[in-house]
């Protein structure tokens, strides 16, 4: 997984992450990681974080993605889509290649 695929990933996960550590188990990624690529994005302006202010654990986190994040979101989706479908076709003329010189 690229960076903007775990970015993507992480957008969409962003207001269900229970923590970094469950997130990282997840996708299967250090903790600080995720924290890197999280911290990246709330410093675009993507995510925001709260605290949950009834929560006994002053430390647990929410968070949230921004109107900026949905829309980046949005691009990212369509750039995976874009290259998945160029990969696919690429899969397929090979498979034809191969078919064909049987």
């Amino acid at each position: 997984m690229n960076n903007n695929e775990l970015e993507l990933t992480i957008l969409r996960k962003a207001e269900t992450i229970e923590n970094q550590r469950s997130l990282a188990d997840e996708l299967g990624y250090s903790v600080g990681k995720i924290n890197y690529v999280l911290n990246a994005l709330i410093d675009k302006g993507l995510i925001k974080v709260e605290n949950f202010a009834t929560s006994e654990n002053k430390k647990k986190y929410k968070y949230i993605l921004t109107e900026k994040g949905f829309k980046e979101k949005i691009l990212l989706t369509e750039k995976f889509i874009k290259r998945k479908k160029m990969e696919y076709s690429q899969l397929q003329r090979e498979l034809s290649d191969l078919a064909g010189g049987k």
